[in-house]
């Protein structure tokens, strides 16, 4: 193609809504416009990568056997409502009615559909197993859409189903889906992290996720020499306590502490470091109150929590409640002589006379020894922490910023089941196939390209998803020996598999290579003063190497750059 026939509407400046570098530079270097929150126009640039980054998930699925469909976007309530998701997936579900006003949505994933079909057409254990999968536009009604096309209302998703006849045959396909992810993400050029995760409302068993590191993600990743989880699911061992706990058995023994609330405050007040206070959080679950407590220096896993308490979700009592139950103010609650659930973090399980609030406004009690002052439920429902340790080899654990790429997940029977998904075994018994769910988010693979791989000029986006191959730059299409050259080098690229860019704009040369470099194409052959001896200039944009090599010898130098054997 040729560059002054095409609409790419570079920009000089930063635009001032965008925050992190994958939105300045898709803005900047014209791939995407704003249309409004959360919803983007893909421009010409932008969806020559998407559609080299799907050919790249669709040839990896077609190799595991993968059958590719495309399903409606637009989805019955009914379905949904079946599967006990229409309710869970609350805000975040957009929602409409037709003209007869029945109620459907627009799909955020199609759990629901693909068991809908399933449940409609299989019939026999010998049709099993069966991977499915479709390349689909996906709507979340976002909250806060920030961060171009990270947190968006539309974007495009690869989701996979399989379905199975047991736990070993899950097995097979789950570990299918994990190799054809390695591959595509390393075919895409990514550096990643494959990390246990937490399910959430997908259900099921055992699910990882895929994350590349990024100041511009949202999530925690914790990270060891052989460990990797989510914040959510990950395990440590903490960091010791500031200061060990005072000796001898000691009794409980009230304290004023007046207008001191958050554990920081008390302990300034007490002298006795946070992580020898415990912390008391009064917790709603099934309408139940439930008393959460902590080391002081600690943060509540919401994910370990809701698993412990056996609930799928839970909120922060109110005011009222609290004072209803503990008889105090927030800032001065404690386990001791509570008759609620208590469940307490095992960092405190044989912890002695440490502090916690006395259950009566501006007092708390010394003294107080988990087990013997107060009985709980001891498990882990903690955040890990920067400091702490691998639980297995004791070596230092690091908390990373990460974004999601990819995410697959062991469903079990979670909507096989409550769906009415069954089959005949050998035996002519129902049977209900036991499922796995796999998605990719496409737009994501583009932006973690783009905060992997940028600087102040712009972005040096992986061969195999960049808009363009190479970009053939003459300093001076007036010169006709250079034009000249350049055609016929163009068209030697084409001839040898390459996806060519011709700048053939009537540009001063520093404009078009600061163009080619904001725009992230790989590779430059530039054509000037060394014509004249056969020779042009070969320019590697991530490493900023130039060398200069025969023009006869540029398109199969550029083709091994670009498919290295």
């Amino acid at each position: 193609m040729r560059w002054s026939q095409l609409f790419i509407p570079t920009l000089r400046e930063v635009p001032a809504e965008a925050e992190v570098p994958s939105h300045q530079l898709l803005l900047r270097a014209g791939y995407v416009r704003q249309l409004s929150a959360g919803l983007y126009n893909y421009l010409f640039l932008a969806q020559r990568s998407m559609n080299k980054i799907i050919g790249i998930v669709r040839q990896e699925m077609d190799a595991i056997g993968a059958q590719e469909m495309y399903l409606p976007g637009l989805n019955p309530a009914e379905v949904w409502q079946e599967s006990g998701r229409w309710d869970l997936m609350g805000a975040n579900m957009f929602r409409l009615k037709d003209r007869w006003q029945r109620d459907y949505c627009l799909g955020m994933t199609h759990e629901e559909i693909m068991t809908f079909i399933a449940r409609g057409e299989l019939r026999s254990y010998k049709q099993l197993p069966q991977l499915w999968y479709q390349i689909q536009t996906k709507f979340r009604d976002e909250p806060r859409p920030k961060s171009g096309l990270l947190r968006v209302r539309q974007f495009i998703m690869k989701d996979s189903y399989s379905f199975d006849v047991d736990a070993a045959g899950l097995d097979t396909s789950y570990q299918k889906h994990y190799d054809a992810y390695c591959r595509i993400f390393d075919r895409c050029g990514l550096k990643y992290s494959i990390v246990e995760a937490h399910s959430g409302a997908m259900g099921g068993s055992q699910s990882h996720e895929f994350m590349v590191a990024s100041d511009a993600g949202e999530d925690l990743i914790v990270i060891g020499r052989n460990y990797a989880a989510n914040l959510e699911k990950a395990v440590s061992r903490p960091v010791p306590p500031a200061v060990p706990d005072p000796e001898g058995d000691l009794q409980p023994e009230q304290f004023h502490t007046p207008g001191q609330k958050s554990i920081e405050d008390v302990s300034a007040f007490d002298g006795m470091p946070p992580s020898s206070h415990i912390k008391s959080l009064v917790l709603v679950a099934d309408d139940k109150p439930v008393l959460a407590l902590l080391r002081g220096d600690h943060q509540l896993s919401e994910t370990k929590f809701t698993s412990v308490a056996g609930v799928s979700e839970f909120r922060p009592a109110h005011p009222g409640e609290i004072a209803d139950w503990m008889g105090a103010e927030a800032g001065s609650l404690g386990p001791v002589g509570m008759k609620m659930r208590i469940i307490a973090d095992i960092t405190l399980e044989g912890r002695r006379n440490m502090v916690a609030g006395a259950n009566k406004t501006d007092y708390h009690l010394r003294n107080v020894t988990p087990g013997e002052d107060f009985q709980a439920e001891f498990a882990d429902i903690r955040q890990v922490t920067a400091g702490d340790t691998d639980i297995t080899t004791g070596e230092p654990l690091q908390l990373v910023k990460a974004m999601e790429i990819g995410h697959i997940f062991k469903l079990g029977y979670k909507y096989s089941e409550s769906m009415g998904l069954r089959v005949q075994d050998e035996k002519g018994k129902d049977i209900t196939p036991i499922m796995g769910s796999y998605g990719i988010g496409m737009e994501r693979i583009l932006c973690a390209a783009i905060e992997l791989y940028h600087d102040d000029d712009g972005m040096m986006m992986p061969a195999s998803i960049a808009p363009f191959d190479v970009v053939i730059t003459p300093v001076n299409m007036k010169d006709a020996a250079l034009r000249e050259a350049a055609e016929s080098l163009y068209a030697e690229c084409k001839r040898a598999g390459l996806d060519p860019l011709l700048d053939d704009r009537d540009e001063r040369p520093g404009v078009k290579f600061k163009d080619s470099d904001l725009i992230g194409i790989p590779f430059r052959i530039t054509l000037g003063k060394k014509l004249a001896e056969g020779n042009v200039e070969v320019y590697v944009r991530r490493t900023k190497e130039k060398f200069d090599i025969a023009l006869a010898d540029a398109a199969a130098k550029v083709k091994a750059l670009v498919t290295p054997s």
